[in-house]
């Protein structure tokens, strides 16, 4: 796997937390010195690891809150 950087620009929020310790979070995040991204994803404690997520830009984030909006919870 090739190396990459990133830098979370925003914590925008924690969705849950594991047992471990581990959260799911959605943050404002660039990578490889991008344009930041909102960002959905499992951290470990202190942000050393992650593990696999979705990243969306401005557009792609209002069409999945629009979609949530119509769905009955």
């Amino acid at each position: 796997m090739a190396d990459f950087k990133y830098e979370i620009k925003e914590a925008l929020g924690t969705i849950s937390e594991s047992p471990k310790g581990w959260t799911k979070e959605l943050n404002l995040v660039s990578w490889n010195g991008k344009t930041p991204k909102f960002d959905l994803r499992d951290w470990a404690p202190e942000h050393e690891k992650m593990g696999k997520g979705i990243t969306l830009n401005t557009e792609e984030l209002k069409a999945l809150r629009d979609l949530l909006n119509q769905i009955e919870l």
